[in-house]
């Protein structure tokens, strides 16, 4: 303020006060401080700053490619092979030859049955046998002994006729005590009853001492063989049909992908499967179809019966794109979009058809073009038709340093 100015603001009579001048230059002083604050406050007001800057966006360039469909199932285990013990004769178990629960192998002796009445059995048999033969014997030397005697006449044809036929049925007769010999010996083998397969043995439901029969309906026991096992994976038919029509149209290619497991506890399997093969028919009662796949068990520690559920691909889908989940977005009614840096860097709203995840992304398969720019950061700031500055998705942010060395206020 200059000393005209003050000159005339002083009233006549105190220009030669003292406290009068004290006066004037605290209000000039409060003055030139509420104008020196006014004047920063508009010129440093953070909302009027972030109004005009333009928003900055993260982005991520899509380009079309190939991604496994991973199809999450439920399913059982079940032994790779089981076979029942049972027993081909009648008779008492004299003893049990094997510890319940352990593996036992393919032909191993598990029961023995009694075998008195076998033995005595192949015992006649094979005196029946012995008679025959000596039977058979004499019938074929009389014949043999009619035949010359059959050319002079000095026997009738009829004789000779005879005694040929009568060495014919002894021989017939050796052939059926044979037979019944060879059936004795059968039955004697079977009082020792083997393990049909190898495995792993479950509990004797009889005991030493039990009566067992060839038709009776319980088996002595039943073994299980646990590595490789089985597992059986349950599919909708309809899920079944749409993987079809798609590998149909072309929109996807048949994959062989390994099977992975996760256990009732929600732990994975740490062994991969294969599957082996589809079911031809529809289970009506639950309208799914039986895949088994085959998993290597060397542990023993998936057992017949379990709960699990296995995840693989079925088929590859073609022409795809894979966009960060954060960059979609979906309405009340489910539907997907994006949004996307278009000409001038304005943003672009398109809908898309994202029906699966894998992984972190989103599988796209209608919407966008190859070298298309999704926003994945950002999003909250970029309105459609607004522009934006767009960057690369994961750059770093750029903070500009305040102004003259000091913090706005």
């Amino acid at each position: 303020m200059t000393t005209q100015m003050r000159t005339a603001i002083l009233p006549s009579n105190s220009r030669s006060d003292p406290d009068a001048h004290c006066r004037l230059a605290v209000i000039v002083g409060t003055a030139c401080l509420l104008a020196g604050c006014s004047g920063t406050a508009q010129t440093k007001d953070p909302r009027a700053a972030a109004a005009k800057r333009t928003p900055e966006v993260g982005y991520v360039v899509v380009r079309p490619g190939t991604a496994p469909l991973v199809t999450e199932l439920t399913g059982r285990t079940a032994a790779y092979q089981t076979s029942e013990v049972r027993p081909q004769i009648t008779g008492l178990i004299q003893r049990r030859l094997f510890t319940e629960g352990s593996l036992v192998r393919a032909g191993q002796t598990l029961y023995q049955i009694d075998s008195s009445l076998y033995r005595a059995s192949g015992d006649q048999a094979r005196a029946n046998l012995a008679s025959a033969e000596a039977a058979a014997a004499a019938a074929r030397i009389r014949a043999d002994r009619f035949k010359p005697l059959a050319e002079i006449e000095a026997v009738s044809k009829q004789d000779y006729t005879d005694a040929q036929a009568q060495a014919r049925q002894a021989q017939a007769s050796v052939a059926q005590a044979r037979a019944a010999l060879r059936t004795a010996q059968i039955n004697l083998r079977f009082t020792s009853v083997p393990a049909p397969i190898s495995g792993r043995i479950g509990r004797s439901l009889f005991t030493q001492g039990a009566l067992v029969t060839s038709n009776q309906t319980e088996p002595l026991a039943v073994i299980q063989r646990l590595d490789p096992i089985y597992v059986d994976i349950k599919q909708s038919a309809a899920e079944l049909l749409a993987l079809r029509r798609s590998l149909a149209r072309g929109g996807a290619m048949p994959t062989q992908s390994p099977v992975r497991l996760k256990l009732e506890d929600g732990s994975d399997y740490g062994l991969t499967g294969t599957v082996e093969f589809t079911e031809v028919t529809v289970d009506e009662a639950t309208g799914t179809v039986t895949l088994r796949a085959r998993f290597p068990n060397p542990q023993n520690l998936l057992l017949p019966g379990m709960f699990v559920r296995a995840s693989f691909a079925q088929s590859v889908a073609d022409n795809v794109y894979l966009v960060p989940q954060q960059g979609v977005a979906r309405d009340a009614k489910g539907n997907a979009s994006v949004l996307v840096v278009g000409a001038g860097n304005k943003v672009e709203q398109r809908a898309v058809t994202a029906d699966r995840a894998q992984g972190a992304n989103w599988v796209v398969s209608s919407g966008l073009k190859p070298g298309d720019k999704v926003i994945t950061e950002g999003t909250v700031n970029a309105k459609p038709g607004k522009p934006v500055k767009p960057v690369p998705a994961g750059s770093p942010q750029r903070i500009a340093p305040p102004a003259n060395g000091k913090r706005g206020g």
